[in-house]
């Protein structure tokens, strides 16, 4: 049987022209659209937030022929972001004010002209003055909308505005338009302050590098610099593109890509990331990624697929919102026909109904859950803390159970070798430690593992000559082997000795793996090293390894526990004794040592069954797939990693434990606001429903508690920008 692999899905973000009103209908009509389209499995479009999120089949379609359906469909695309948008939006905003503003001189000019007596075309104007302005925004999104073939709640206000107006009550129709307006005005401030993120990490690009050709300095725009190029930086200035420092020394200010407060010392050999700001030193930097593969690049995408993809109760709630409105709708005519069938006068009838509509729309309930879940993504984003959809904010707030990574995680991941012991080099040969390190470095040099990365490093150190290897072979979580100088050497744990190599008689390994034992009593992470002379194999010497614990780890547990995650866990390829010697100084409940990739997953797939909602912390690289099974992946300092920012749903862009804390506070905080809103939301609405269908209130209070609700969830949703931790 032939089995053929599913391609690969690609998911892009196409930037939509933000739509003013405050119902969103239009967009699950566009989103029903696009689903349409042969090779697209899944859409999620926000006329809020301006974005449309298509996830497809590239063998199928492409995106530009995604970009081309949403303008069939009568949807403006925007270009990328650049960072002018900002004063766009600023713009726009600043005109929703104005009419806000004018639709109340038009309220109250109406008004005091008819209570004073004044003349009735100059109340008459007053109000339309508030009808137009107020309504502007709320009509054109309501056409729009009309438009998909869909009804929202737009096209309630209007109507219910027109209706007052009708009945001879022009001023409550006035009123409810300028409290619509102004609360629509609230909160496309909310959404754009996390629109806002992107702005600022736009802006952090330069747009241009100072290349060095033929020995001279060239202006190049970023897009035309290629991989292996040579830019130079010089004090002040932004660093264009990610790379490798080539020549100089100085520090970085990285505090606005990862979170650190502490500018970052940089010499040859050391990664720089584009955006980050040179403070000190002149630099020449060769190129490792294009400007489109960069840090900052990877990170706007991010942040513009976090704020397209909802949180669940958004989904909910927009899935929802179009029944509702019929519903309404409905109510309402039922609320004019049956009194009137029944003999009781059409105007207050009407007068009621209208009412009765404004009352309950769910206007306060569809901006509940986006003023708080945006407000919370951009407040983690200024926290160095990148959630890539609202879904995995409500996802954190519902963690009883964390799994680390050791090595990079709770360990600083800077393994240093410490031991280095010669046991014997055969008969008639001398083995001196250099030597022995030597062949370790040649053999381990092909290796990404942070022991071999050690063991490089201390040859390097040392100034020694190391060898080329052939042959190279990894064995995961176990060891490695190459020939070096016609000679085959193994490095590995114990298990590469007692499994892989199992069938060998091993000279030496008895004492080999007693002082394995001993030096991992000491907390070091210990490796065999061994030579193999055609069916002889025997052991040469040991290595020894050492990694601090991060300073604030314990403290991270201890803030884990008060926050009442249940069970804390820690998952690691190193052996069990020196595992459990951190465990210890940190706190940690059960230790899982020795593991293999793969057997990281079966433990996560384990703990979600114990505790159903479980957070797995690593460093992006070895641990993808066990981030990938986790009810809620957390990759900690994403500006350098990539598989971080592909597998995580979480990343910190620095390496602040402190921050997997703040993460379950911020989800539990946005919970209790999300409670908050919808409990006032719905609150309004039944308190007010119930009261008209039993005693009956005047319009102008329905339009107070109506819009006065919508105001205060959008207000209460705000507070999550100045989120800093419980």
């Amino acid at each position: 049987m032939t089995v053929t692999e599913s391609p690969p899905e690609s998911t892009c973000t196409v930037r939509l022209e933000r739509r003013g009103g405050r119902g969103d209908a239009g967009a699950r009509a566009l989103e029903r659209q696009l689903r349409e389209i042969p090779g697209v499995s899944d859409v999620d479009v926000s006329f809020r937030t301006g974005s449309a999120r298509i996830t497809y089949d590239g063998s199928v379609t492409s995106e530009e022929q995604l970009r081309d359906a949403v303008r069939d469909r009568n949807v403006s695309i925007e270009p990328e972001p650049a960072a002018t948008d900002d004063a766009t939006d600023r713009s726009t905003l600043r005109q929703e004010a104005v009419f806000v503003g004018l639709t109340l001189v038009g309220m109250v000019t109406g008004l005091l002209t008819g209570v004073l007596g004044g003349p009735s075309l100059l109340a008459w104007a007053g109000y339309g003055v508030a009808y137009v302005f107020g309504g502007w925004y709320g009509l054109k999104g309501a056409i729009q909308t009309l438009r998909h073939r869909a009804v929202d709640i737009d096209l309630l206000m209007i109507v219910a505005a027109v209706g007052a107006l009708s009945i001879g009550a022009p001023f409550e129709g006035a009123m409810l338009l300028f409290l619509f307006s102004l609360s629509n005005t609230l909160q496309h401030y909310a959404i754009g302050r996390s629109r806002r993120a992107i702005k600022s990490l736009v802006e952090m690009r330069p747009d241009e590098a100072q290349v060095l050709r033929d020995g001279k300095e060239v202006t190049v725009p970023i897009d035309e610099v290629a991989v292996g190029d040579v830019f130079v930086v010089r004090p002040g200035d932004k660093i264009p593109l990610d790379g490798v420092v080539q020549s100089g020394e100085g520090t970085v200010d990285q505090a606005s890509l990862t979170g650190e407060s502490i500018p970052v010392p940089k010499e040859p050999g050391e990664e720089v990331f584009g955006g980050t700001i040179n403070e000190s030193g002149s630099l020449e930097i060769e190129v490792t990624r294009q400007a489109h593969e960069s840090a900052i690049s990877r990170l706007i995408n991010m942040v513009e697929r976090a704020q397209s993809e909802k949180a669940p109760t958004q989904r909910l709630i927009d899935r929802l919102e179009q029944p509702y409105v019929l519903g309404v709708f409905a109510l309402t005519i039922a609320a004019i026909a049956v009194p009137f069938a029944l003999g009781s006068a059409f105007e207050p009838t009407f007068y009621r109904a209208m009412t009765l509509m404004v009352a309950a729309s769910p206007c306060a309930v569809i901006i509940s859950t986006p003023a708080a879940v945006l407000s919370a993504i951009a407040s983690g984003g200024r926290q160095g803390v990148l959630f890539k959809g609202g879904e995995h904010v409500e996802t954190a707030a519902r963690i009883d159970a964390v799994a680390f990574d050791k090595t990079g995680t709770l360990t600083q991941g800077d393994t240093k070798l410490t031991d280095v012991f010669v046991r014997s080099a055969g008969p008639g040969e001398t083995l001196t430690e250099d030597d022995l390190l030597a062949t370790a470095a040649a053999v381990q040099a092909r290796s990404e593992h942070h022991l071999a990365r050690a063991t490089v490093q201390a040859a390097d150190e040392r100034s020694l000559d190391v060898d080329g290897a052939d042959r190279f072979q990894s064995v995961a979580g176990k060891g490695v082997s190459a020939v070096v100088d016609g000679t085959t050497t193994h490095i590995g744990n114990r298990s590469y000795f007692e499994t892989v190599l199992g069938d060998a008689a091993i000279d030496g390994l008895e004492p080999g793996l007693d002082r394995l034992r001993t030096l991992e009593a000491e907390g070091k992470t210990s490796v065999i090293v061994a030579r193999e002379r055609g069916d002889d194999v025997s052991v040469v010497g040991w290595l020894a390894f050492t990694d601090a614990v991060r300073p604030n780890a314990a403290e991270m547990i201890e803030d884990l526990r008060e926050l009442g995650v249940e069970h804390i866990v820690m998952l690691t390829g190193d052996n069990e004794r020196v595992a459990q010697r951190i465990a210890d100084e940190v706190g940690i409940d059960e230790v899982q040592a020795e593991l293999l990739p793969e057997e990281k997953v079966a433990t996560i797939e384990r703990l979600v069954e114990q505790h159903e909602n479980v957070a797995m912390v690593g460093d992006g690289v070895n641990d993808a797939p066990a981030l990938a099974t986790a009810t809620l992946g957390v990759a900690m300092g994403g500006a350098g990693t990539d598989v971080a920012l592909d597998t995580a749903d979480v990343v910190l862009m620095g390496d602040d434990l402190s921050k997997i804390p703040y993460i379950l506070s911020l989800g539990r905080k946005t919970r209790r606001t999300l409670t908050v809103n919808l409990a006032i939301a719905f609150g309004a609405i039944g308190l007010m429903v119930g009261t008209i269908l039993l005693r009956g209130i005047p319009l102008p209070l329905a339009v107070v508690g109506h819009e006065g609700s919508t105001v205060i969830v959008s207000l209460n949703g705000l507070r999550l920008l100045g989120f800093r931790g419980d």
